[in-house]
């Protein structure tokens, strides 16, 4: 191998770690809890554990394993699992980070599990899942569905699920859907044709989240993740199951991994996309930049050089480029954009275009609508322009 291309290969590998690590739950023998059995409530304390659990309810079309450090492996599975996993927050985290270990987890220390309950079945995930919605307050009935990226394993992806939801102050309930990634850098082809598999995991999921007493769900994408819900909205339209649609507050892709013309494709195949329709995009994307590459040079719409067709399409556009440094895991990461979210400035009532975020200036010019905190610019569909001129 020449200089130049071991350079290469070597560049590749330092961006694309950004995309996943190799957790490690550190589930225990007594951690795992029987299907129907009722979670035992958490011991804090904030030296020798966590300082806050996140309950998360995951489907997952990753076959199960025996092995309680990744219950879930990357092989992929006919049918779709169900479980609860208990994370727990450790005392020293730091805002954006999820602090994790490849060995044994130190609950001090690191993101770790502190149950793991699978279900028997996909009534019995339902039910579950309305038992802790009725545990809260009336207003707060939400559902928050995450679907994880490109080279993440089981742990990777639900810690960063917690880490999100813990971040933004999410009083939402979530629900976690793992699709088989191998979490591995060297099997981006097997991500890609994965992501293609999870599809019908994730519509039924929706499904199911559809039929509880939630009242509202919040449905996030991220990288790769992005094509696995347009592919599961997509089939959830041509099916018959636009119904869906309806109880969705709002869909999310960060840092679309999508190429653009695939993306208009599965646009068309939706039909009327959800509102508000939103998508994180940064030009500042190294990871995205790669994955353009690998595929041929052709733009990836989370690469921030299709907004103007974004907007044509009726979606709203993100543009992180200069925030917190716009890296491919700058919607979890960023606290400028916790804040906003925390504040109020970055809403639902925004995202549709019914309000104008207080301390920011609407432009004229059609191009960058509304410019806002920390260099955080916002650009409306092209159906809301004349409404906010």
């Amino acid at each position: 191998m020449t200089v130049s291309r071991l350079s290469a290969f070597l560049l590749v590998m330092l961006v694309l770690t950004g995309c996943g690590g190799r957790a490690v739950l550190g589930l225990t023998s007594q951690s795992v809890i029987k299907a129907n059995a009722a979670v035992p409530a958490p011991i804090l304390n904030d030296k020798t554990g966590p300082k806050a659990v996140i309950p998360i309810f995951v489907a997952t079309s990753r076959e199960r394993s025996d092995n309680l450090s990744l219950p879930y492996s990357a092989k992929r599975s006919a049918t779709v699992n169900f479980s609860r996993v208990d994370v727990g927050i450790p005392p020293n985290h730091k805002r954006g980070e999820v602090e994790k270990s490849s060995n044994k987890p130190n609950p001090a220390r690191d993101f770790a599990a502190t149950a793991f309950q699978p279900y028997d079945s996909k009534q019995v995930f339902v039910e579950k899942i309305n038992a802790e919605l009725a545990k809260r307050p009336a207003n707060q009935r939400e559902l928050f569905v995450f679907v994880h990226g490109y080279n993440n394993n089981f742990a990777d992806s639900v810690f960063r699920q917690a880490q999100f939801a813990y971040d933004y102050g999410l009083p939402a309930v979530s629900v976690h859907y793992s699709w088989p990634s191998a979490g591995s850098l060297g099997l981006y082809v097997y991500d890609r044709d994965s992501a293609t598999y999870g599809r019908d995991g994730l519509a039924e999921l929706l499904q199911l989240a559809a039929s509880t007493k939630a009242t509202k769900i919040l449905l996030v994408g991220h990288s790769m993740g992005s094509f696995v819900v347009m592919e599961a909205l997509s089939q959830l339209a041509q099916t018959g199951h636009r119904d869906v649609f309806r109880r969705l507050s709002g869909v999310m892709l960060a840092a679309p991994d999508i190429d653009i013309d695939v993306f208009q494709g599965q646009v068309r195949d939706i039909g009327e996309l959800p509102k508000p329709f939103t998508i994180l995009v940064s030009r500042a994307d190294s990871a995205l930049s790669v994955s353009g590459r690998i595929t041929g040079g052709h733009p990836r719409v989370g690469d921030g050089t299709s907004i103007p067709i974004l907007q044509k399409l009726g979606i709203v556009v993100l543009d992180a480029s200069d925030l917190d440094g716009g890296s491919h895991g700058v919607f979890a990461s960023s606290p400028t954009l916790m804040n906003m979210v925390r504040s109020g400035q970055l809403s639902e009532k925004v995202l549709s275009g019914d309000e104008t975020p207080a301390g920011q200036s609407v432009l004229a010019d059609g191009t960058s609508v509304i410019t806002g905190a920390a260099s955080l610019v916002i650009y409306l569909p092209a159906r809301l322009l004349g409404a906010v001129q």
